[in-house]
């Protein structure tokens, strides 16, 4: 989608309370610049802290990214040892970068595949935020939606065979407890940049009834007006979740 003119803020009530973000287009970012698909990266990563900001700014309660996906392995070694060192090089700075703001983070997805350095930075940036009050950040990394739904799958399985469970107690309510964002609500809005089309296995179970919005800028060049351009696209939508309004 398209947009050109500058909206006028919205009213917290018009706001959704949860958002995802796509955070996609960084190597073509850097590909056209005749750059190294790091720098692109590296772009990507201060237009994540600037939205970031943004998002707690306006009164956003939930941002859930998609840093790294259980798919990214896939890349060449290269990249992702860039995106590695880059992910790290965060994390230390976030220790102190995020310090005074209002802005609680946790990681989702499969950290063990993660390295113990980088686990350990995580377990200090959620430890340090935990009691912050404003914006909560999720950051999926290492996160693929089936793997979510196969892993909640499994607990489930083993909390029926030691007898924690029984199998008439399994409702969707009671499956939304074994996923990554278990206490959180689903996202209204998710935003994916670049001009794909794609959900690319990204909060799939919770993403139900999610308004989409897909805009044709590369993710280091979206700014906080492409954001509130597309908060207006989502306050225009007729959200029936189902029934008739």
């Amino acid at each position: 989608m398209s947009f050109k003119r500058k909206q006028k803020p919205l009213l917290p009530e018009n706001l959704p309370v949860h958002i995802g973000i796509i955070m996609d287009g960084n190597g073509r970012w850097a590909q056209k610049r005749s750059l190294p698909r790091q720098a692109g990266h590296r772009r990507g990563a201060q237009t994540f802290r600037e939205i970031t900001r943004y998002c707690e700014k306006i009164g956003i309660k939930y941002l859930t990214v998609y840093a790294f996906s259980t798919e990214n392995w896939r890349r060449p070694k290269p990249e992702v040892d860039g995106l590695m060192k880059l992910f790290k090089e965060y994390l230390e700075e976030s220790l102190t970068d995020f310090r005074n703001e209002n802005i609680r983070t946790r990681f989702i997805g499969d950290i063990s595949a993660l390295s113990p350095d980088i686990r350990e930075l995580m377990r200090e940036a959620e430890e340090l935020t935990k009691d912050k009050t404003g914006l909560c950040l999720n950051i999926a990394i290492n996160y693929g939606g089936r793997e979510e739904l196969a892993n909640a799958a499994k607990r489930i399985a083993r909390d029926v065979a030691e007898g924690r469970l029984s199998v008439d107690e399994i409702t969707e309510e009671q499956f939304e407890k074994y996923l990554y964002t278990a206490g959180q609500p689903d996202p209204d809005l998710i935003l994916r940049p670049s001009g794909e089309y794609r959900t690319s296995n990204f909060l799939l179970w919770q993403s139900a009834y999610a308004e989409y919005v897909f805009m044709d800028v590369l993710w280091p060049d979206f700014k906080p007006d492409d954001l509130d351009r597309a908060l207006h696209e989502y306050a225009k939508r007729n959200r029936r979740f189902g029934g008739v309004k």
